[in-house]
Parts: C-alpha cells; structure tokens; sequence
C-alpha cells in the first residue's frame, strides 16, 4: 500500500505527548519502549526516570512479551524476575494508575506471576500473589476471578504433597 506522505510510522513520533495527572506532558524514554515492541529497548528503559504510569505500562509490556516466550528458559526467568518487580513496585503504582485512569484496570502480570510460581511449584509464593492482587481489587477475568484462582492452586498443591 502506498501512503503519500511517506513511509508509515511503525512506531509513535520520538516527540510525542501524554496526559498524566490531566497535564500534557512529553513522553519519555519508558512510554516510548514500551509502544515500541522493541524487548531490547524496553529492558533498557527499566533504570530510566519516569512517573509510575508510564512504569507500570513498560513493566507490564516486559512481562507481557516474556511470557509469549515462558517455554525459553532464559525468558522464563525474566519474565517471574519482571513481573515480581512489578508486583513490588505495585505499591507507589496503584493510586496514580487508578487517578489516571478512572479505574483499576486488568493487570495481568499478577495472573502470569501467579501461573508461573505455580508451574515451577512455588505454591505459597503463587499464592501470595493472588492474594495481593486481591487487596487492590484486581479482577483476572474470570468468574472465579483470584479467589477460584488460589483454590485451584491449593488443589494443585495438595496433589504435588500426595505424589511426594
């Protein structure tokens, strides 16, 4: 397809601007990886200053794209090490995410975090997750949503107990 001004932007212009806390602002180095896809970029962008939105969106683009690749081992390591810093830094997210927004969105890394730990046998750990997520009113899209979640991974661990 031709486009007559040019090639298409694959990516948003270097100097682009978002609204944060109701302001325009320029968009910085971790907004700009994480609209770019670019892993590489975007592993780059975790020791660079921003504000916790563009963070939590970086760090959930990270965790995002590592789990497509959970079956790589090196990825899979990322991906539980990614997802428990943003699980971490959750904390001094969660307000200006949801003042930012409106509401509390989906955040999957919880559930990928939880399905990771579970996988790898870390029930407890899997748990606790589920649990935090949970205290900041988290919904993982599901009916059950984490309270099904947690019992499943009960379950899942009193097997594992009963084949030992």
């Amino acid at each position: 397809m031709a486009f007559p001004f040019g090639r298409r932007r694959k990516h948003p212009p270097e100097t682009a601007t978002v609204l944060r806390g109701g302001k325009p602002q320029a968009a910085g180095e971790a907004w700009h990886a994480s609209q770019s896809g670019d892993l590489s970029r975007m592993l780059r962008a975790l020791d660079k200053p921003t504000n916790p939105i563009d963070r939590h969106f970086l760090l959930l683009k990270i965790v995002e794209a590592t789990y497509k690749e959970r079956q790589n081992p090196p990825m899979r390591d990322l991906c539980k090490r990614v997802a428990q810093m943003h699980v971490d830094e959750f904390p001094r997210i969660a307000a200006p995410l949801k003042k930012d927004l409106g509401t509390m969105p989906r955040v999957p890394t919880f559930v990928w975090l939880a399905s990771l730990l579970a996988e790898d046998g870390e029930y407890d750990a899997a748990i606790k997750v589920c649990q935090l997520a949970q205290r900041y009113g988290l919904r993982d899209g599901t009916k059950g949503s984490f309270e099904a979640r947690i019992g499943g991974i009960r379950k899942a661990k009193q097997r594992a107990q009963q084949e030992r």
